[in-house]
């Protein structure tokens, strides 16, 4: 599964995200392939058509519509350095099964 992690600027914060939900996925003992990565908004929007999973705070989702509509998932998270939430987020989307 190809997992995007997109903030403002694609630095730290999303990092920090990818970071949580590497830690999340590890702890609900996912067993499939795991690709994930982390940009910014403006890079996620343009290469996020290849991605399964776009993980962004729940302000930026509707930068996400376009891509939403081709069928890329699109999660949105309130605590984005939250591992409990990333978990929440990844049983509620069934990520696992995929």
């Amino acid at each position: 599964m190809k997992i995007i992690v997109a903030c403002a600027n694609g630095a730290g914060t999303s990092l920090m995200m990818m970071n949580k939900i590497k830690q999340a996925f590890k702890e609900l003992d996912y067993q499939g392939k795991l690709d994930i990565s982390h940009c910014s908004l403006s890079e996620g929007k343009s290469t996020g058509r290849t991605a399964d999973v776009i993980f962004c705070a729940v302000n930026f989702m509707k930068d996400f519509d376009q891509l939403k509509a081709k069928g890329v998932e699109i999660i949105g998270m309130k605590n984005i350095l939250s591992k409990d939430e990333a978990k929440e987020r990844i049983l509620e989307h069934k990520l696992l099964e995929k």
